[in-house]
């Protein structure tokens, strides 16, 4: 079997389980034969374009996701193997490895007594702090808020703002940013 037919078998295939969907049920949403899906998941098929269209309309993902190589089920990622930085003695630790568009998440790792000047972002931006252990002074605009395990502020994340570690001891929080889209 071709390797481009190979992945596009195993990823529909793969797709429609995923789903929990039959294949024709798969047939009937995207208007093709039944016949097509098994053609398809047998690795069989050479699909036109306008078939790869529908079948990947079908499933709702991209036509590079059907003729990619097929993704593993789960994936690990050991600690440290995702991009980090750190900036005035906070550690900023990517939280996904996937990134979501117009979306930034992070974990925060505030050392003692350490603060952080947060970067303000296009109008309209949303962001999200939340502590997880420790404290977290965050101040918006002028408007301070003092965060503990659990808590959460939400801000327009195009204002100034800035976070401080008030204790002698490690406060972690994660920041999720809802960025504006561009127009």
């Amino acid at each position: 079997m071709e390797p481009l037919a190979g992945h596009l078998a195993q990823n529909v295939k793969q797709l429609r389980d995923a789903r929990g969907l039959t294949q024709q049920q798969m047939a009937r949403i995207s208007g093709l034969p039944r016949a097509t899906w098994a053609n398809l998941e047998s690795g069989a098929a050479n699909p036109t374009l306008a078939v790869l269209h529908r079948v990947a309309g079908a499933l709702q993902v991209s036509l590079e996701e059907l003729l990619g190589p097929p993704r593993a089920a789960s994936r690990f990622y050991p600690r440290g193997s995702l991009p980090e930085k750190v900036r005035s003695d906070v550690l900023i630790r990517q939280l996904l490895p996937d990134p979501i568009p117009g979306t930034e998440i992070g974990r925060m790792e505030f050392e003692p007594l350490a603060r952080l000047t947060g970067i303000p972002h296009v109008p309209g931006t949303r962001e999200y702090l939340t502590c997880e252990s420790g404290r977290i002074d965050l101040v918006v605009a002028g408007e301070k808020w003092t965060l503990e395990p659990g808590d959460v502020v939400s801000f327009r994340g195009d204002q100034r703002h800035s976070y401080a570690n008030p204790t002698r001891s490690l406060s972690v929080g994660y920041s999720v940013v809802l960025l504006a889209p561009l127009v």
